[in-house]
């Protein structure tokens, strides 16, 4: 049996914990997006770049068979990869049209080279990069080794492009 505080007490720890959630979202940044009057149509943007991974290392933590859950998604995978770009490293350009993508910066500053917008785009640690429809690639132009986390939607596995 409850005593009558009890009841009281479970709401704000729980209410304590949906606070402590927000502001840990709020934390999170999204990453720079194009300037309103940069954006262009796709294939304006920056132009292509490097078509070959260099000093990247891409490794898949985790990947889940969509064809196998409750959306069947065929031939579809939704997957988590953790990707260390090292200085002057870059992440070939490859298209986001079939495979939406989130990716979080967890350290380092990274360059962003996109179909749809005529800068480049810096991404900073804490940053969230929303990938839909574009095509891109990415360079880190730092000094330190750079560490994204990457989450999409992959629909071919044999897609070696990054």
């Amino acid at each position: 049996m409850f005593s009558r505080f009890a009841l009281p007490w479970r709401r704000i720890a729980m209410a304590s914990v949906v606070a402590a959630a927000g502001l840990a979202t709020a934390a999170t940044a999204m990453a720079a997006d194009c300037p309103a009057d940069k954006i262009v149509a796709d294939g304006k943007g920056q132009p292509m770049g490097a078509t070959a991974p260099k000093d990247v290392t891409d490794t898949v933590l985790a990947a889940i068979d969509l064809s196998k859950e409750m959306v069947a998604l065929q031939d579809r995978q939704f997957r988590m990869r953790r990707l260390e770009i090292q200085p002057g490293g870059v992440v070939p350009w490859h298209s986001h049209a079939d495979r939406p993508a989130l990716i979080y910066v967890v350290s380092g500053e990274i360059m962003e080279y996109a179909s749809t917008c005529a800068v480049p785009l810096l991404h900073k640690a804490g940053e969230v990069s929303v990938d839909a429809g574009r095509s891109h690639w990415w360079q880190n132009t730092g000094e330190k080794p750079v560490v994204l986390i990457s989450a999409d939607i992959l629909h071919d596995p044999s897609d070696t492009n990054m």
